[in-house]
C-alpha cells in the first residue's frame, strides 16, 4: 500500500512521543538508582487504569489483529467467543486468584510453585516458560508484526523485523515494566480508537446514506451465517469453534492458564498498590475485552462484503485499511505498531524477571527487594542491569530465530495455539491444585506437567502412518478445544493419584490460604455483574 507524507508524519510523531513518554516516566527520582522491584515489580505502585490498560496492551498484538480479523472474514462473529469468554475469565482472577498471588507477595509464577511445591518445578517450569517466551511468542509476535508492517507500508520485512525489535527493548530496557504498564494507557487508546476508526468506515461504505447502523443492519442480512456465536457440527469450523465447548468446555482451560497463570499477563496485576487496585483493573480490562470485537473482529466480517475474493482470509484486515483516507490511515497504522511494540515490550519484560529473580538470582543464593524489602543494594544493582542484558539477549535470538522458526508457515497463529495447548491443560492443573487442594505434592504436579504433554502429543499425532496403531486416529479428529478439556482431567486425575500415593512433607507449602479473603467490594460486584449481563445478551441475541 505505501504511506502517504501525512501518514509517515503521524507515524514519526507516535514513535517520538511514545519513547519520550516511556523514558520520562522511567527517570530515577531523587537520585535513587532502581532496584529490583522498581525494575521487574514498578516499586509495586501500579494503579488501576495502568494495570487494566496493560492487561490487553500485552494481550492484543499483530498475530490477533491480524489473525482474528481474518478469523472473522472466514468464521465470522464465534471467533469473539475468545475475547468475551475472555472477559468473565477475568473475573475469576481478580476475586479468587489474585488475593492469594498478592496476600503471599508473589512476584513470578515459578516463585509460586517454589512456595506451593519445591524447587525442582520452580526451575523445571522457568525454562519452560522462557523456551516458550522467545522462541513461539516472542518470534510470533515481531514476526507477525513484520508482515502487517510490509502489508501496509511497504516496508521491507527484515527491516521491519529488526525496527519493531529494538524499538520495544529500547522503549522499555531503562524502566522496565513501569516504563511498559505506565505508557499503555495510550497504546490502548490509540489501538481501541484506530480499531473503532476502522469498523465505522468500513460499515459506512456498507450501508451508504444509511452510516454505520445502516451498514451493520446490512451486513447482518447479506452475511447473517458469520453472526452465528455457536456453531453446529456440519459448520466447515466446527473443530475450530466446537459449538457449546466455547461456553462450558476447553476455551476455560487455555482462558484460566492465560489469564491467571501466564507471568506475560499476571506481572500487572501483582505490581499493584493493594489487592483493591488489581481487581479495579482486572474490571477495567474485562470491560476493554468487550468492546474487542468492534476493533478486531467486525473489520473482518465486513470484508466479506467488501473485498469477497481475497486470497487468504488474514488479508482481511491489510485491506480493509485501504480505505482509510491519508492521515487517518497513518493513524490506523501507529495503532497497529503500538499493539505490537505493546505486546513486544511486556514480553521482554517478563523474559527478564524470570530469568533473572527465579534462576539468575535463586542461583547466587540471593533475596532480591522484589521479595522483600531486604537486600544489598550493590547485588540489586547487578539484578537490574541483568534483566537489561536478558532482555536485549531474548529480543536479539526472536529476530535471529523468526524466519527459520516460521518462514514457511502458513499460519503462525496456529503455530502459537498448537505448541502451547500441549502444556496449558497441565499448567491449569498445577496451579488449581496448588491454590485450591491443601494434599497436591511436588510428585503430582510433575506428573500433571509430563501428562499433559504425553497426551496431547498422542491426540496431535497422525495415527494413520503407523498400521499397527492406526486405530488411534480418531483422536486426531477431535477438535482442539475438546483435546484440551480431555487432557486436562486426565491429567488431573493422574497429578491427584500421585499426590496421595507420594504425599509432600507438611514444610513443602508455605503458600498462607486460610486467611485469605475472597469478599469483593460492591464496586466489583456491579461492575462484575455488568459484565455477566452484557455477555448474556450478547450470546442471547446471536446464538
Amino acid at each position: 500500500m505505501g504511506l502517504a507524507t501525512i501518514d509517515l508524519v503521524v507515524v514519526i510523531a507516535y514513535a517520538i512521543g511514545i519513547f519520550g513518554l516511556a523514558q520520562y516516566v522511567s527517570r530515577d527520582k531523587g537520585g535513587r538508582e532502581k532496584d529490583s522491584s522498581d525494575y521487574f515489580l514498578a516499586s509495586k505502585s501500579l494503579p488501576w487504569w495502568a494495570i487494566g490498560a496493560s492487561l490487553i496492551a500485552a494481550n492484543i498484538s499483530a498475530e490477533q489483529i491480524v489473525g482474528m480479523a481474518g478469523s472473522g472474514y472466514a468464521i465470522g462473529l464465534a471467533i469473539a467467543s475468545y475475547e468475551w469468554m475472555a472477559a468473565l475469565t477475568l473475573l475469576i482472577v481478580g476475586k479468587f486468584f489474585l488475593p492469594i498471588f498478592l496476600r503471599n507477595q508473589i512476584y513470578t509464577m515459578p516463585q509460586f510453585l517454589e512456595q506451593r511445591y519445591g524447587p525442582s518445578i520452580r526451575t523445571l517450569m522457568a525454562v519452560f516458560w522462557l523456551a516458550l517466551y522467545v522462541f513461539v511468542n516472542l518470534t510470533s509476535i515481531i514476526w507477525l508484526g513484520s508482515i502487517a508492517v510490509n502489508q501496509v507500508a511497504g516496508v521491507d520485512q527484515t527491516v521491519a523485523l529488526v525496527g519493531l525489535g529494538l524499538f520495544a527493548l529500547l522503549y522499555q530496557i531503562r524502566g522496565g515494566l513501569k516504563a511498559v504498564a505506565l505508557t499503555d494507557i495510550v497504546q490502548v487508546t490509540l489501538l481501541v480508537f484506530g480499531g473503532l476508526c476502522v469498523s465505522a468506515l468500513t460499515l459506512s461504505q456498507i450501508g451508504g446514506e444509511g452510516g454505520i447502523l445502516g451498514g451493520f443492519a446490512e451486513l447482518t442480512r447479506r452475511a447473517p451465517e458469520k453472526f452465528d456465536m455457536i456453531l453446529s457440527p456440519d459448520n466447515p469450523f466446527y473443530k475450530d469453534l466446537p459449538g457449546i465447548s466455547v461456553l462450558v468446555g476447553g476455551m476455560w482451560i487455555a482462558n484460566l492458564s492465560y489469564w491467571g497463570f501466564n507471568q506475560y499477563i499476571i506481572q500487572r496485576a501483582l505490581a499493584a498498590k493493594n489487592l483493591g487496585e488489581a481487581q479495579k483493573g482486572i474490571v477495567f480490562a474485562a470491560y476493554l475485552k468487550l468492546v474487542m470485537p468492534l476493533v478486531i473482529v467486525l473489520p473482518g466480517i465486513a470484508a466479506v462484503l467488501l473485498a469477497p475474493d481475497l486470497a487468504k482470509p488474514d488479508q482481511a484486515y491489510p485491506t480493509m485499511l485501504q480505505l482509510l483516507p491519508s492521515g487517518l490511515l497513518g493513524l490506523v497504522f501507529a495503532a497497529l505498531v503500538a499493539a505490537i511494540v505493546a505486546s513486544t515490550a511486556s514480553k521482554i519484560n517478563s523474559i527478564a524477571t524470570i530469568f533473572t529473580l527465579d534462576l539468575y538470582a535463586k542461583r547466587r543464593g540471593v533475596r532480591s527487594r522484589a521479595e522483600d524489602a531486604a537486600g544489598d543494594g550493590s547485588e540489586e544493582r547487578r539484578l537490574v542491569r541483568v534483566g537489561r542484558i536478558a532482555a536485549s539477549v531474548s529480543i536479539l535470538i526472536a529476530i535471529v530465530a523468526a524466519r527459520p522458526l516460521l518462514g514457511g508457515a502458513d499460519q503462525a497463529f496456529q503455530f502459537i495455539q498448537e505448541f502451547s495447548g500441549f502444556f496449558t491443560p497441565g499448567i491449569t492443573v498445577i496451579f488449581l491444585l496448588g491454590l485450591f487442594w491443601k494434599r497436591a505434592s511436588e510428585a503430582g504436579a510433575i506428573t500433571a506437567a509430563i501428562a499433559s504433554v504425553a497426551l496431547s502429543v498422542v491426540f496431535w499425532f497422525d495415527w494413520n502412518g503407523v498400521p499397527a496403531l492406526s486405530g488411534l486416529a480418531a483422536l486426531n479428529a477431535i477438535p482442539f478445544m475438546n483435546r484440551m478439556l480431555i487432557v486436562f482431567f486426565a491429567s488431573l486425575v493422574l497429578a491427584m493419584l500421585v499426590s496421595v500415593a507420594r504425599p509432600a512433607g507438611a514444610e513443602a507449602n508455605r503458600i498462607q490460604s486460610g486467611d485469605v479473603d475472597y469478599h469483593t467490594t460492591a464496586s466489583f460486584n456491579v461492575a462484575a455483574l455488568g459484565v455477566v449481563l452484557i455477555l448474556i445478551a450478547l450470546y442471547a441475541t446471536w446464538w
